[in-house]
C-alpha cells in the first residue's frame, strides 16, 4: 500500500509502478493518492511518498531531493493574453489556485508574504485537487503552479515569472521500520525510490544545461 500526493501518485508513480510490475508482476500495489498525511506508525499505509523531512521514529527515509514549483501556462493562454512581467502583472490574468486553505498553504503564506496575491479571491479559478488545478493549466484556462519537471515534460506549458515564486518541496519516501525484512516492501521502496529520483535528477540535469548555454 503507497500513498503519495495526487500529483505524485497520478504524474509521476505509473511508469514507476509499471516497470516495477514488470519485474515482479506477482506484487500487487494498492495506490492511495491523497494529500493528507498518513501515519505509516499506525499502518495506514506501507510506503509513503512525503514532502517534507519525517519527523516520526521507527521510520526507514530516503531523501529523494528537491522537486520546484513555479507558476505555468499553456502557450494558446499566453498568446492570447500575454506574458505576465511581474506579479503585479498577474491581477490582469485569470490565476488558478486553491478553494480552502491546508497547513501547508499556510505554513508557505506565511514565508513569501505576499497578500493580496495569494487569497483566496484572488483566483479565478478556484480548486483544492492538485490534479484539477493542473488540469486546468494544460486546458489553456490560466496560469497555475505546477512541478517544474513535470511541465517540462510538455512542450506546451511554458513557465513564467521564475523567480517570483521560489518554493521547493523537500521530497522523502518513508516506510515502517519494521517492514525492512519484507521482501514486498523492499523491492517496491528500492524501485519507487529510484524511479523518484530520476525524476528529479532529470530536472537538475536541465537545469544545469540551461546554466551553461
Amino acid at each position: 500500500r503507497v500513498t503519495a500526493s495526487e500529483v505524485i501518485g497520478a504524474e509521476v508513480l505509473p511508469p514507476i509502478i509499471a516497470s516495477l510490475r514488470r519485474e515482479h508482476p506477482r506484487l500487487a500495489i494498492e495506490l492511495v493518492l491523497s494529500n493528507r498525511i498518513d501515519d505509516l506508525l499506525q499502518q495506514a499505509a506501507d510506503i509513503a511518498v512525503r514532502m517534507f523531512r519525517p519527523t516520526q521514529g521507527a521510520l526507514v527515509a530516503t531523501r529523494i531531493g528537491e522537486i520546484e514549483l513555479g507558476f505555468h501556462a499553456h502557450r494558446d493562454y499566453l498568446a492570447r493574453q500575454g506574458v505576465p512581467a511581474s506579479l503585479e502583472a498577474l491581477q490582469g490574468h485569470t490565476v488558478i489556485g486553491f478553494d480552502r486553505e491546508t497547513a501547508f498553504i499556510r505554513a508557505y503564506l506565511a514565508r513569501v508574504r505576499q497578500p493580496p496575491m495569494w487569497e483566496r479571491s484572488f483566483f479565478g479559478l478556484r480548486a483544492d485537487s492538485d490534479l484539477a488545478q493542473l488540469a486546468a493549466i494544460r486546458a489553456g484556462v490560466g496560469i497555475g503552479v505546477c512541478q517544474v519537471p513535470l511541465a517540462r515534460r510538455d512542450p506546451k506549458l511554458v513557465r513564467v515569472l521564475p523567480r517570483a515564486l521560489t518554493m521547493k518541496l523537500d521530497t522523502w519516501l518513508v516506510m515502517h521500520e519494521d517492514l525492512r525484512h519484507s521482501p514486498r516492501c523492499s523491492v517496491a521502496f528500492a524501485a519507487i525510490a529510484a524511479g523518484l529520483k530520476r525524476y528529479v535528477a532529470g530536472h537538475a540535469r536541465r537545469q544545469r544545461t540551461d546554466a551553461a548555454a
